[in-house]
């Protein structure tokens, strides 16, 4: 059984279908990339606070080890100094 394709039929009211089809599909496209542009744009936004938020945690990991380092090196002194007293 063979289907056949009918451009330019129209409905009742004389408007063209394949014309309304078309403007339907252009309108239904327009609204769903509006919604995965302000997803792209919320991702995106997402990612790059996530991405500063790492980044402070490197530089407070960092600080905190540099306070540790100098704080056992103060204490080695400190046992050195006193070793050198007894």
């Amino acid at each position: 059984m063979a289907h056949t394709v009918v451009i330019g039929v129209r409905d009742a009211a004389g408007g063209d279908v394949m014309q309304r089809l078309i403007l339907a599909l252009l309108a239904c496209l327009t609204l769903a990339s509006c919604g995965l542009g302000e997803t792209a744009v919320s991702t995106a936004a997402g990612g790059a606070t996530e991405a500063a938020q790492a980044k402070a945690a490197l530089e407070t990991e960092a600080r905190a080890k540099q306070q540790l380092d100098a704080a056992a090196a103060l204490e080695a002194q400190r046992r050195q100094a006193a070793d050198n007293n007894q």
